[in-house]
């Protein structure tokens, strides 16, 4: 065996194998096992009642219909699972997935040591798919990280977790392919490796043979719900930046370039299968297919039909590393765009904005309970409706404003009878609700048809 070790990564020669041990003694006290608690809560839930209710009880006597629905209040049964994490730091920081901890009341750290503590969420990422929380100890088992842009196709790897409650368990498989995209989440470049991930490994450690965090396992593919050799992680180039947000922001700072596109090759494959030709003047790169008002794609002066071929001089041939590439950005960070017009290529360099059309930190815990992302409308909306102010909703994931009905294109104009003309203004309004008994948030708005409309978006779990 070739031995591997923290000063030399050596690669194998053809029919010898990789010795992982390395890697594994490294990466196994430092992955954890999470115990999730979700306690058993008293929820409203709207119910459809019962068509003739009114012809067999008219007067509501036996609590019948009047057919429409009714609300009723249900006890949820008390929720247990467990997943992975990945100890970064001495002093407790700890990576997983959203999806481990959402929802979670209680969540109990086992170490690979058997010493237990307790967690608390410092921030989620459902975008992303990542959490990071935090067990108070010193001196703790943390693992390097690793630089998952220098991953090779075809490099060993290991994964480490706690699949179906079977503690540090590791197995081996090499990357399979780079800069994956499934649909899943909002912002997606896994690595995928064929190293087994099952039920568990969800939050753990994708570990290179220096013993180098380098990706958290994330998720599978697989008919039968078990590993078949397709499992992916999310590259430590977008973890780096939710974790540095998360501390110091609590919530991420997520810089936009404003345009909607698609992989050159399947819109040149798109169009010659409908007999047109198409000549863009390259083959790979970012079909620009929209340019949003006032982001940062227009400031560079992207227009429908120009190819990106690279992004502060890497070349992107895909939709998923252009995401990995922005989302290691912050709002107000610059980006070199080069792309492809009749033929021509042009270089720009543009100053990134956000998703409200801003340089601005944000800054709020509570935002995340609505499940949303909203920016200023621009002056051609408000022109169009004739409105002189509003906050749009840009996007809409799981959460409070989805529960109510709200989607995305709805414009915010009122919380109450308080104009809501900047994200602050929403952010206040939420904070006061949310001190308020009821935790109601009452929005007035319009939609882009010019349809006015009123929605009460519970805030607390009822």
């Amino acid at each position: 065996m070739i031995e591997v070790n923290a000063a030399c990564n050596q690669a194998a020669l053809p029919g010898q194998p990789v010795d992982l041990t390395y890697a594994a003694e490294k990466a196994l006290p430092a992955v954890v096992h999470i115990k999730y608690v979700q306690n058993s809560k008293v929820q409203t839930v709207e119910m459809q009642g019962d068509p003739f209710g009114d012809f067999f009880d008219p007067f509501g006597f036996f609590g019948g219909g009047r057919g429409g629905s009714q609300k009723r209040q249900v006890q949820t049964p008390k929720k247990e699972a467990s997943g992975s994490g990945v100890i970064i730091s001495a002093d407790g920081y700890i990576v997983t997935n959203n999806h481990v901890v959402e929802g979670a009341d209680e969540l109990t750290v086992t170490l690979n040591d058997n010493r237990e503590f307790s967690a608390r969420i410092i921030g989620t990422d459902k975008t992303t798919d990542l959490a990071l929380i935090k067990i108070d100890g010193k001196n703790l088992p943390a693992l390097p990280i690793g630089d998952s842009d220098k991953l090779k196709v075809g490099e060993w790897v290991l994964a480490v977790g706690n699949p179906f409650n079977l503690t540090s368990t590791v197995t081996a498989g090499i990357v399979s392919a780079k800069a994956r995209s499934l649909g899943a989440n909002g912002v997606e470049s896994f690595i995928q490796t064929d190293a087994a991930i099952n039920a568990g490994n969800s939050g753990g450690a994708l570990v290179n043979t220096q013993g180098e965090l380098i990706g958290i396992n994330a998720m599978l593919t697989s008919p039968t719900g078990s590993n078949i050799g397709y499992g992916f992680a999310i590259p430590t180039t977008i973890m780096n930046k939710v974790v540095d947000d998360l501390k110091t922001y609590g919530t991420v700072q997520r810089a936009m370039l404003g345009i909607q596109g698609t992989n050159a090759h399947d819109y040149i494959d798109r169009e010659k299968a409908e007999g047109k030709e198409v000549d863009l003047g390259v083959n790979d790169g970012i079909y620009v297919a929209k340019v949003e008002d006032d982001g940062s794609g227009a400031d560079a002066g992207l227009k429908e039909g120009d190819v990106i071929t690279s992004l502060d001089g890497k070349k992107v041939t895909k939709m998923s590393e252009l995401q990995e590439i922005l989302y290691a950005k912050k709002p107000g960070d610059k980006l070199t765009i080069t792309y492809m017009r009749d033929k021509k290529s042009v270089t720009k360099t543009v100053t990134l904005k956000n998703a409200q059309g801003n340089t601005n930190v944000v800054k709020n815990h509570d935002m995340d309970v609505l499940g949303g992302q909203f920016r200023p409308i621009t002056e051609q909306q408000k022109s169009n409706l004739e409105i002189t102010y509003g906050l749009e909703v840009t996007k809409v994931d799981n959460g409070k404003l989805k529960d109510a009905g709200i989607s995305r294109g709805f414009i915010i104009q009122k919380v109450e009878d308080t104009p809501i003309k900047s994200i602050s203004d929403l952010q206040e309004a939420v904070e006061k609700a949310s001190a308020n008994k009821e935790q109601t948030l009452y929005i007035k708005g319009i939609w882009p048809t010019g349809k006015k409309d009123y929605f009460a978006v519970e805030l607390g779990d009822k």
